[in-house]
């Protein structure tokens, strides 16, 4: 895997590390590689990028997505943790969800591509799926549970090590885990909010039903 790990390589999603082109991608996160047969990375924020989608496929048409859905609600509450956790957001939930589209619009250059405050719009996967579904074939593309991470950890790196053509490798899930210290404070929506969130993930998550088929069980 890409090495530095932190940070995450985002070079599909950030253009003036995109514009240094593939050598450099190549140089900066894979120079250790050596004879290695196989090379990924995991940068979080590609989903939410038809540039980045588009990039992809113009550069690598061979490689193979994987995507780890969470259920958007927890999702978006989870982001919500983490961008207060960190001194960035001052507003309770159900305001920032309210202003959400306002801050969008107002981003500066340095929140660009982290956009913060994203908590809904980033749970639409439906949506975000598109631009992949469209330029990739459909054998290239394996779509996860997030939740499977801790409730079915050898069952999720047994379908990663098929979809790679790789033999299967048990020990990858042992201590498998969520590290995200954002909630380990044990705090929880307040249900009105919880409430209304849900509801507006009903069309959402039906379209995304739609679109996966009976691959994946939906939340």
């Amino acid at each position: 895997m890409a090495r530095p790990v932190k940070p995450e390589p985002k070079f599909f999603l950030v253009d003036h590390l995109y514009d240094k082109g593939l050598t450099f991608y190549a140089e900066t996160w894979f120079g250790g590689a050596g004879d290695a047969r196989l090379v990924g990375e995991k940068s979080t924020d590609y989903l939410e990028s038809s540039a980045a989608a588009r990039r992809i496929a113009r550069d690598l048409p061979q490689v193979r997505l994987i995507f780890i859905l969470r259920e958007p609600a927890d999702r978006a509450y989870s982001n919500y943790l983490w961008t207060r956790m960190n001194g960035i957001e001052t507003e309770d939930f159900e305001t920032a969800l309210r202003l959400e589209e306002e801050r969008e619009a107002q981003l500066t250059e340095r929140w660009k591509y982290a956009r913060p405050f994203s908590y809904f719009s980033r749970g639409l996967y439906a949506d975000l799926l598109v631009p992949y579904f469209e330029r990739f074939p459909r054998e290239q593309i394996l779509i996860l549970r997030f939740e499977d991470i801790l409730d079915r950890p050898e069952d999720l790196a047994g379908r990663v090590h098929r979809f790679l053509g790789i033999d299967s490798r048990p020990a990858d899930a042992i201590g498998i885990g969520v590290i995200n210290p954002s909630e380990k404070r044990g705090e929880t929506m307040d249900d009105a909010t919880c409430r209304e969130l849900l509801s507006r993930y009903e069309e959402p998550n039906r379209r995304l039903a739609a679109m996966l088929g009976p691959e994946i069980q939906l939340w």
